[in-house]
């Protein structure tokens, strides 16, 4: 790891590393050389499913700690206690400016698919795309409970954690449609809270020290509502209908069999009851 002690740099900068595996998945277009996009998915519902847990969620709850107005000396002082609880070498520095550097460790909870744009190809198909200004991407959902580090600046805000995790991953899709949250565990329940864009995380991660109970970090889809569906692409739409007609089919299957288990035990009832 670089030490970025005496880096005195108002642009933050971004180390990433990977902390998931890549996704496998299918095409659900029959014809996967179509004329807007691939569609690869490792899931099978468009919906999110339920969760089954023991413990309770609750939004816009924010931890006390990251109300707190810290002096130099204060910061000094946390980063030094920052440092010897933790047991790796992902350790907090910091620089002559005031401002100091660590890393974040964001997890990605996300219920639909992410845009790529989808690798070149060489030959007249190629070229008349691109003569014809059809831009081709390629969504896939993300592994499930990926997870990714970042190191940041004290300076370096939330918007900008957002649009670093999409660059890494080549996601073409508008950060706008994300959103940053901050986890915490106490007394068997969840609460969430969603980071605004001119928050700085790493000043939120220091102020409640390495503990992924006390804080961590979810990026997950900005809902604001209803969903937006004029945000999205029309091969994103085009996507999603195939993902509702899927389930719709998988829905109508699971009932006919349902009610065709339930007649056949009728009629074998019948069969063996006795006329009275």
């Amino acid at each position: 790891m670089t030490n970025a002690a005496s880096s005195t740099d108002k642009t933050p900068s971004f180390e990433m590393t990977w902390g998931s595996s890549t996704s496998s998945g299918y095409c659900s277009e029959e014809d996967s050389d179509s004329e807007f996009e691939q569609y690869f998915t490792a899931r099978t519902s468009f919906f999110p499913k339920t969760r089954k847990a023991n413990v309770e969620v609750k939004q816009d709850e924010q931890i006390e700690s990251g109300k707190q107005e810290l002096t130099t000396a204060e910061i000094q002082k946390k980063v030094k206690g920052y440092n010897s609880q933790i047991n790796s070498n992902l350790f907090m520095n910091m620089n002559k400016d005031g401002s100091y550097t660590g890393f974040i460790k964001v997890q990605f909870k996300l219920v639909r698919p992410v845009s790529v744009p989808t690798p070149k190809k060489r030959g007249t198909d190629a070229g008349a795309r691109k003569a014809s200004g059809v831009q081709r991407r390629t969504s896939f959902y993300l592994p499930k409970d990926a997870s990714k580090h970042l190191h940041i600046s004290s300076r370096t805000s939330a918007l900008e954690v957002i649009e670093a995790l999409l660059k890494k991953f080549t996601v073409v899709d508008n950060p706008g449609k994300f959103a940053l949250f901050e986890r915490s565990e106490r007394h068997d329940q969840i609460y969430l809270r969603k980071v605004s864009d001119g928050e700085h995380p790493l000043r939120l991660r220091l102020c409640a020290g390495p503990s992924e109970k006390v804080l961590s970090f979810v990026l997950k889809e900005n809902e604001t509502g209803e969903v937006n569906w004029h945000a999205f692409s029309m091969p994103e739409l085009k996507n999603f209908l195939l993902i509702l007609q899927r389930e719709e089919e998988e829905h109508v299957k699971q009932i006919v069999q349902r009610y065709a288990l339930a007649r056949t035990k009728m009629q074998e009832a019948l069969r063996g009851s006795t006329p009275g």
